[in-house]
């Protein structure tokens, strides 16, 4: 046996026998179980379209407490988009996964929802920044990650199509994060009517060029595979939010809306996509928003502002404070108003005094006058009764 021969005889042995390669997905399943993970969830929609309900409901708790109709009509007389963060640590088979929902209490509850969306592209937009703050420090342990995931965006119902602050919005938004639609409160449209809703709201999202989330379809496996087909083609998801056990026909108690004709279930497929859509966000696709929100999203942000900033350098704050950008014009326009006011009453009092001194000028020219009178008088007096003007009248 030559050398060549007993050197690929050994590299065969090896390869048969194994070294241990094939025991590293076993170390890293370790590593992330003990880890966990952080998943943010943002949901945006106009109020009374049931994001805290289908928040409750998918996490089988209450984690955001619902507002009665009082304090919702006290909210909507603040006329801002408050982003508000609630905070869960979910625990399944010794693996810990810390939740963040991010609320959006007054998106699109006005009569002027000019630029609505705004506080929430800066919230995702500075949670990046923070990330990245974070990532360029000497000490880079325990850095806090609240970037956001996945955003749940709620469409009222309507069964035309999306309005145009949807199509402004959800374009703003999906530019920036991975966007899932969903039609909040489906049990109110036919199937029908359902269907046709869905087509109407995808033919727009196409035709204005908008970027929602594409889960990944191919797959080793063909059920797998078919799976994925399944959850992408209920794309826009139609749901149906009930943290309330009502009882069916057959006697079954379920999760769901109890009406005269019948029960509208929650976790059924041919009622509502709830499953699909849970199933997208917890069982089978939070990994892959997870990667594309670092490989995507972030990494385009990160790349944006390496491109414009030195290394360390703080991100430039925006001239206008969009914010309170209402309250600055009703400033302005309170300003002008005065301004106008106080000009009026100026341009008054000067018209006054013209016509005062036009008066008083008038006044003086007849005591001018008079005052010539009485001196031409006081002149004839006196040369009448002057010696020289007697001895020439002789």
């Amino acid at each position: 046996m030559s050398a060549s021969e007993a050197s690929a005889s050994s590299k065969t042995q090896v390869a048969s026998g194994g070294i241990g390669i094939a025991n590293l997905p076993n170390q890293l399943h370790k590593i992330v179980t003990k880890k966990g993970t952080n998943f943010s969830l943002m949901v945006v929609g106009e109020s009374g379209t049931g994001k805290t309900t289908f928040i409750n409901t998918l996490l089988t708790t209450e984690l955001i407490e619902p507002l009665d109709d009082a304090n919702r009509r006290k909210k909507q007389l603040d006329k801002t988009v408050d982003i508000n963060i609630h905070k869960a640590e979910l625990e399944e088979k010794m693996f810990n996964v810390k939740l963040n929902v991010v609320d959006t209490p007054g998106f699109g509850d006005y009569v002027d929802n000019h630029d609505c969306w705004l506080p929430v592209v800066d919230f995702i937009e500075n949670q990046y920044e923070q990330y990245l703050r974070q990532e360029q420090q000497p000490v880079r342990k325990g850095i806090v990650d609240m970037r956001v995931h996945a955003c749940l965006y709620f469409v009222r119902p309507n069964g035309h199509t999306l309005k145009p602050l949807d199509v402004r919005a959800m374009k703003a938004i999906g530019a920036r994060v991975n966007l899932i639609p969903v039609i909040a409160k489906a049990d109110t449209l036919s199937p029908a009517a359902l269907r046709q809703f869905k087509k109407r709201i995808m033919d727009v999202i196409d035709a204005q060029g908008i970027r929602i989330y594409q889960p990944p379809i191919e797959s080793e496996d063909e059920s797998v595979t078919q799976r994925n087909k399944d959850i992408t083609s209920a794309m826009p998801f139609a749901i149906i939010g009930s943290d309330r056990e009502v009882k069916t026909a057959d006697g079954r108690h379920v999760k769901g809306r109890l009406y005269p004709w019948g029960v509208a279930e929650v976790e059924n497929d041919q009622h509502c996509d709830f499953r699909k859509l849970r199933s997208l966000l917890i069982r089978t696709h939070m990994l892959d928003l997870i990667s594309k929100t670092e490989e995507d999203h972030y990494d385009r942000y990160r790349t944006a502002q390496m491109k414009t900033r030195k290394f360390g350098e703080p991100k430039p704050r925006k001239v206008d404070n969009k914010k309170f950008r209402e309250e600055e014009e009703a400033l302005r326009t309170r300003f002008t108003e005065k301004v106008k006011l106080e000009e009026n009453r100026f341009r008054q009092w000067e018209q006054r005094l013209i016509a005062e001194r036009d008066r008083l000028n008038k006044d003086l020219e007849q005591e001018h006058n008079l005052v010539k009178q009485l001196e031409s008088e006081i002149e004839a007096i006196a040369n009448a009764g002057s010696p020289n003007t007697k001895f020439f009248r002789k």
